[in-house]
């Protein structure tokens, strides 16, 4: 057998030289022909020969290629090995069924054959017993038959006679019942013989012929030239003009410009095709909908036969017409396009793809050389994927709308509580079940058998899964731009009015980050099993773009975009809290403060700052387990000076205790503990509340080191901060790190003190313990 030389590409030479080493007889024979035609090939194209070498070959892939090259060639060849597995057991099935059926109808014809020739021979002596038998009955009849026909001549002869006699009181009738096709019928049936014999024997039926179709021509006129005839009664009277040799040939451009004009009529109205689909959804709107595709289908048969009398009328004329079809049919995608802007589902896309294929098919019958089969389902595919971008960005703007709850939820008794959590919840549920709804769609898409959808599968299985993919990544562009870390496009064009007059809170952003969670660790996964249970295959995409699809991309994205809001909400309630201390550590003279002599009142604005945290998380986030108590700490966690030595002190010399204080300060940090004080943030609320205590505190601590503190500024640090120790603990599940930051808090104090003389315990226990009524005071109801 020859081959042919021509150009193949690498897959098809690939499946070729497959199926050759799987139907050759002797391996070693297609082996080594395979082996000779690549003997001068590279190692890296040898792959498909017996010759290949796996060790030389990964060698040189490593040295050529970089690690995204290594993962992008791991990609396509494991594609490529799962197709032509899937290829071979095909093939092999299918010959293996073929042989069956091959070996069975051998049998049968086996089987039948047997008995044939004997029934055979006596068919062949029944039909010549017949024949013979007919032979004598024509011959008995032959005269008869002969006479027989003579008279039915001579009868037909009388009945044309009196048919021309008869002619003009046929005509005048036709005028009154206006039947102009039969009028026009019986005179060109007529006219030979008045060509023949109208001069002499007819020659009164003729004129009085003539007088009445004289009579059918100004009125078929009448009608061709009316506007309030229709456009196939207008080019009926045209055909039938023609018949009686009337030049009509003038008329082809005002014919031609009706049928313009009465394609405007068959157009699809979006508004109109709206309305009957929404009642056509209804319980008995069925009646409705069918009602409209039955008008508009007679609408367009009527308008098929005018062009099917149009091309009788005019032959040269099809260019036009096919142009004149081509328009309409664009016209109704048009139509269809403006109503896929709409929310609509596939079923209302689908009833209007049934009523745009059975226009097609129509006029397709009038004009088979027009190929508008082909030119529709051109314009349906662009349908589609205009249908699945629409889909997509509709999902993305009820996600958006979902977490806009944040910003517009009124502050109500009650309500502003849970606000976060149902901002939450109805953005999961937009996530997961907007996307499970709208595969479900798409699934109508799929098994749909209509003439403009059968042949899209592979490519609508394509466009669903890109746009998964896109929308995704859309998905969390929006996120950045909702959390105002993108600045690439305008937040008027994403968020509503009542939120363009805001900035963007925190509790969005940490709705994000949870929502980023949830479609990492649920959505993905249940999205990615409905595409392979219902949107596996697709073929349209190339295998050098890579799969349309990647879970595990999409997951890597979310993942850091989770932890990247979750990072923002922290630094922006530390940024609330740092304003907080910005005021309270610059606006007093710490140098000339007074004595102490209660807590302040920026350790309650502190307070509830935390508790607003405290309150935040407990709406979104898991609880988590509790870590680094104290119990757990083997080191000391104590302040870097204990009571003895503050004791021992104050019967120093300020000098001796400056010098004093900075050494025994450096030699408890060296036998402290080392304490881990930021670690991992966990989507928790122990982790994030308690990193958001951290940072304050660490902020704080920043603030004292740049102040200069008398005895009476430097007590009243140690008194908030010794206040705060308590609540700090029952907030923050690191009681260590804690007690770690207060405790530097009151050495950087001490540092930056001119005459360090602490607070006495008691002294300081009554404060505290003043506070602390002060505040059961004002809300008994607090534990």
């Amino acid at each position: 057998m020859e081959i042919d030389n021509g150009p193949m590409d690498e897959k098809t030479k690939r499946m070729r030289d497959l199926l050759s080493s799987f139907y050759s007889p002797d391996a070693s024979t297609s082996g080594s022909s395979m082996g000779s035609s690549n003997r001068y090939a590279s190692p890296l194209e040898a792959i498909n020969t017996t010759s290949f070498n796996p060790d030389q070959y990964m060698s040189i892939l490593v040295q050529k290629s970089n690690l995204e090259g290594l993962l992008q060639k791991h990609v396509e060849m494991a594609a490529e090995i799962k197709n032509l597995d899937t290829d071979l057991q095909m093939l092999v099935y299918e010959n293996y069924n073929k042989f069956i059926s091959a070996t069975d109808t051998i049998k049968r014809m086996n089987n039948n054959i047997v008995g044939m020739e004997t029934n055979m021979e006596q068919l062949l002596e029944k039909i010549l017993s017949v024949q013979s038998r007919s032979d004598g009955v024509n011959t008995s009849l032959f005269e008869k038959r002969e006479h027989i026909e003579k008279l039915h001549r001579t009868r037909n002869l009388l009945c044309k006679v009196q048919f021309i006699y008869d002619l003009p009181a046929r005509l005048g009738k036709c005028i009154k019942t206006e039947a102009y096709a039969d009028a026009v019928r019986f005179y060109t049936g007529a006219m030979p013989i008045f060509k023949v014999y109208g001069d002499s024997s007819f020659q009164d039926c003729k004129r009085a012929s003539e007088e009445a179709i004289a009579i059918v021509l100004k009125n078929l006129q009448e009608k061709l030239f009316s506007d309030s005839e229709s456009i196939q009664t207008r080019a009926e009277a045209a055909v039938l003009l023609k018949q009686l040799d009337f030049p009509v040939d003038s008329l082809k451009a005002k014919l031609l410009e009706k049928l313009e004009q009465s394609t405007l009529d068959l157009q699809l109205n979006a508004e109109d095709l709206s309305s009957a689909l929404v009642i056509g959804s209804s319980k008995d709107g069925n009646v409705s909908e069918s009602v409209y595709g039955a008008s508009h289908e007679a609408s367009v048969r009527e308008f098929a036969e005018a062009i099917r009398a149009y091309r009788v009328i005019f032959a040269d004329s099809d260019r036009q017409l096919i142009k004149l079809a081509q328009d309409l049919v664009t016209k109704h995608f048009d139509a269809t396009e403006q109503f896929i802007r709409k929310q609509i589902c596939a079923a209302d896309l689908l009833r209007v793809f049934g009523i745009i294929w059975t226009d097609v098919l129509l006029l397709g019958e009038v004009l088979n050389d027009a190929g508008l089969p082909d030119y529709s389902l051109k314009a349906a595919q662009v349908a589609v994927k205009q249908y699945v971008t629409c889909t997509f960005s509709r999902l993305l703007q009820d996600i958006s709308d979902a977490l806009a709850q944040v910003h517009t939820r009124k502050k109500e008794e009650g309500v502003q509580e849970y606000s976060l959590q149902l901002a939450l919840e109805a953005s999961k549920k937009a996530v997961l079940q907007g996307s499970m709804d709208v595969l479900l769609d798409f699934r109508q898409l799929l098994e749909d058998q209509s003439g403009l959808t059968i042949s899209q599968r592979d490519s609508i299985v394509d466009w669903v899964q890109e746009g998964f993919q896109d929308f995704f990544r859309a998905l969390v562009d929006r996120f950045m731009l909702l959390s105002g870390k993108n600045s690439s496009f305008s937040q008027s064009q994403v968020l509503p009015e009542a939120t363009q007059a805001e900035k963007v809170v925190a509790g969005l952003v940490l709705v994000l980050a949870q929502v980023s969670v949830f479609i990492e660790q649920t959505a993905i996964p249940r999205i990615t099993e409905e595409i392979a249970a219902s949107f596996s295959g697709g073929g349209t995409r190339g295998y050098e773009y890579g799969p349309a699809f990647v879970p595990a991309e999409i997951c890597r994205m979310f993942r850091a975009a989770g932890e990247k809001f979750l990072h923002l909400y922290i630094n922006m309630r530390s940024q609330r809290i740092s304003v907080l201390l910005t005021k309270r550590f610059r606006t007093p003279n710490w140098v000339k403060h007074k004595e102490p002599r209660e807590v302040h009142m920026f350790v309650d604005l502190f307070l509830q700052e935390l508790e607003a945290v405290g309150s935040e998380v407990k709406q979104i986030l898991p609880q988590g387990t509790r870590k680094h108590r104290r119990t757990d700490s083997n080191g000391s966690t104590t302040s870097s000076r204990s009571n003895p030595l503050r004791e021992e002190k104050l019967n120093r010399s300020n000098t001796q205790r400056a010098r004093s204080q900075l050494l025994e300060t450096h030699l408890a940090k060296l036998f402290k503990q080392k304490i881990e004080i930021f670690t991992r943030v966990e989507f928790t609320q122990g982790s994030v509340v308690t990193t958001a205590v951290k940072l304050s505190l660490k902020t704080l601590l920043e603030f004292v080191r740049l102040q200069t503190f008398n005895r009476s500024g430097f007590q009243q640090v140690q008194l908030d901060m010794q206040f705060l120790r308590t609540p700090l603990k029952e907030i923050a599940d690191d009681e260590a790190a804690i007690d770690f930051l207060l405790d530097e808090v009151i050495v950087a104090a001490s540092e930056r003190c001119l005459d360090t003389i602490p607070l006495e315990p008691p002294i300081l226990d009554k404060l505290i313990q003043a506070k602390l009524a002060k505040a059961k005071d004002q809300n008994p109801t607090s534990p």
